[in-house]
């Protein structure tokens, strides 16, 4: 199967930045949150060459594929994949809106 583009929604992107600067601040040191992103650029790799993978969601047009502690909620189109967002699981779930 041929990989699909990947497409960052900017709330995806607003996300990820949040994630990451949170974790820069918390750390006092960018070495965690260059490991963490890369493990979502991963995740996105992934999922571009498996689009099937991960749980749907309850509106049964996304679906969301576990990073650590992150789910990344994607949505799968003919020719691309979109990232809606990243929710941090550890947060209450009624804020996910997939």
């Amino acid at each position: 199967m041929a990989k699909r583009k990947i497409v960052w929604s900017l709330q995806a992107k607003s996300t990820r930045i949040q994630i990451l600067e949170y974790w820069i601040e918390r750390n006092k040191s960018k070495e965690y949150s260059i490991k963490l992103n890369n493990l979502f650029k991963e995740a996105a790799a992934f999922i571009s060459e498996f689009p099937e993978v991960g749980k749907l969601t309850d509106d049964k047009t996304a679906r969301i594929k576990i990073v650590r502690d992150y789910l990344i909620v994607f949505e799968r189109y003919k020719n691309h994949i979109v990232i809606l967002d990243i929710f941090d699981s550890r947060q209450n779930p009624v804020k996910l809106k997939y």
